[in-house]
């Protein structure tokens, strides 16, 4: 971000606080869009105005907004795959035999079957 230009910077940053406007107003059931597109364009107005003068705060909004969301994403990911994965009675770890899990079982290969390859 640090080399972008204070344009861009701008526009990631009025990206990023409309998606938090959208979802803190959408939690609390007061999302309309024409308070989203409002919302957005003073913003947008705000940001390019004044893009050269507040550049290094819009390097530092974008590095907090890209940080929390990717924190966030993060979070959900790995807790839709320990549902799924519970769902589906999936141990990734193998540490209880389970009769209707979806692993297949192991053959047992002998010593003297092994070959070293050199």
């Amino acid at each position: 971000m640090k080399t972008s230009s204070p344009r861009f910077k701008s526009l990631a940053v009025t990206a990023g606080f409309s998606f938090w406007f959208f979802i803190i107003s959408s939690t609390m059931s007061f999302f309309s869009i024409e308070s989203f597109m409002v919302f957005i364009l003073v913003v947008l107005a705000i940001t390019q105005i004044f893009a050269r003068k507040i550049s290094k705060l819009l390097d530092i909004f974008a590095i907090i907004n890209t940080k929390i969301f990717l924190g966030i994403l993060f979070i959900l990911v790995i807790s839709i795959y320990g549902i799924l994965f519970r769902l589906l009675k999936i141990d990734l770890l193998r540490l209880k035999k389970q009769n209707n899990s979806y692993w297949l079982t192991i053959e047992k290969t002998d010593s003297n079957r092994i070959r070293k390859q050199y």
